[in-house]
């Protein structure tokens, strides 16, 4: 069972989201620290609401936070956001090869569905997982336990597909193998990714069969 990772992974929508929080904390005047982001990079989106909120120390509440990222990057991802090299063609050679694939992402559900659709994604998964809906992060080995339980395989018959190094940590822990995606907005934690992952790629051209 092939599970992967949506955003960094199959689409290139990571340095959206950085726009995202590098606008929302200009629009009041706020630092975005390093601390800031390494926090929101890797979690879900009502997490990082409620930790925007209180580290920041705003009057608005999460779900007000969450409303006025998703507005902006509903239109990225409807309109915008294009599936990253080669992912196309590996999918299509995982579907010859009888492969049953699935997203687990800590995207949200809508996001996911708009730009999965707009790249003609969306065929090729059988399930769709969303970590805010498991009511876990992808930090956690028991995510992908259960996405594994509720494919009908063991964790060991399982690979994910990721750019993060802490899902890639999580899913490692759950028993999982695990392939690393290059990403440029975790290019610094590459020597980590190739340490931790039983591989490492910098786009899905390498794993295309010659043949």
């Amino acid at each position: 069972m092939l599970f992967f990772d949506l955003d960094g992974t199959l689409v290139d929508s990571s340095r959206i989201w950085l726009q995202i929080d590098l606008d929302f904390t200009a629009r009041r005047g706020l630092p975005h620290t390093q601390e800031y982001h390494d926090f929101v990079a890797h979690t879900t989106a009502p997490v990082a609401a409620q930790f925007t909120k209180d580290y920041y120390h705003l009057s608005e509440s999460a779900e007000e936070i969450m409303a006025e990222w998703y507005a902006q990057a509903l239109k990225e991802y409807t309109h915008h956001i294009e599936a990253k090299p080669h992912v196309r063609a590996y999918l299509e050679q995982c579907l010859r090869q009888g492969e049953s694939m699935a997203v687990l992402t800590s995207s949200a559900p809508e996001l996911c569905r708009a730009t999965l659709q707009r790249n003609n994604l969306a065929s090729y998964f059988s399930n769709l997982f969303f970590a805010q809906e498991m009511g876990m992060e992808k930090r956690e080995a028991a995510l992908f336990r259960s996405a594994a339980q509720q494919c009908s395989a063991a964790p060991e018959e399982c690979t994910l597909f990721d750019d993060s190094p802490v899902a890639c940590r999580g899913a490692k822990e759950a028993g999982f193998r695990v392939v690393g995606v290059f990403d440029s907005i975790f290019a610094q934690d590459e020597d980590a990714m190739r340490r931790l992952c039983d591989a490492y790629i910098y786009d899905f051209s390498e794993l295309l069969s010659s043949k």
